[in-house]
């Protein structure tokens, strides 16, 4: 049975209005192309605000599953399904990172450079460790939304749905994890 999707969508209707008829009745290969078109999507956030890309991908994996059984009861208009995913990828991270005990150590994970120089390469590779290991330790809320703001690249809007509180809100969360990204970047800074 060939699949029939749709090419153009209007604007504003959900992202993945061409798959949702299809899995909504349990098609497994409507399915499959949903879990292609975002997996990249979902474990990066997750990777992210975890800092261990195995958790992240046993995060994601759950966050497929539960919207492979929520799918026959989906109400369409309400919510895009991307942004549904990203709020549950979010939450059972936030979860987890409340639950985590602290784990002390010097080792950062590395980062790939696309740098030829390796001077240069070494200078940003130690930018981004510092930078990484200033965001692991922010409050997790604070973690989520520069997350979900700067490294998914998603709209104020956007982000404030998926933590589900009002954009002002967001936007207020988001100006405390920059001043507190900031102040965490003062001390080293100054040794530079």
């Amino acid at each position: 049975m060939a699949l029939n999707i749709k090419k153009s969508k209007p604007f504003g209707e959900d992202p993945d209005g061409d798959l949702l008829p299809a899995m909504m009745s349990g098609d497994q290969q409507a399915f499959s192309l949903l879990v292609d078109r975002h997996i990249g999507k979902l474990s990066a956030l997750a990777a992210q605000m975890l800092g261990d890309v195995h958790l992240a991908e046993d995060i994601v994996q759950t966050v497929f599953l539960k919207t492979w059984h929520l799918l026959p009861n989906w109400e369409t208009g309400n919510a895009k399904l991307i942004t549904w995913m990203r709020r549950v990828t979010t939450n059972a991270c936030l979860d987890h990172l409340r639950k985590r005990k602290p784990v002390y150590t010097d080792k950062v994970p590395e980062t790939p450079s696309l740098e030829n120089n390796p001077e240069q390469s070494f200078g940003i590779h130690q930018e981004n460790a510092v930078l990484r290991g200033q965001i692991d330790v922010m409050p997790e809320r604070q973690k989520a939304a520069l997350t979900l703001f700067y490294y998914q690249d998603l709209s104020l809007k956007e982000s404030a749905e998926i933590m589900d509180i009002a954009p002002a809100a967001f936007e207020s969360l988001l100006r405390r994890a920059r001043k507190t990204l900031k102040q965490q970047l003062e001390p080293i800074e100054r040794l530079s």
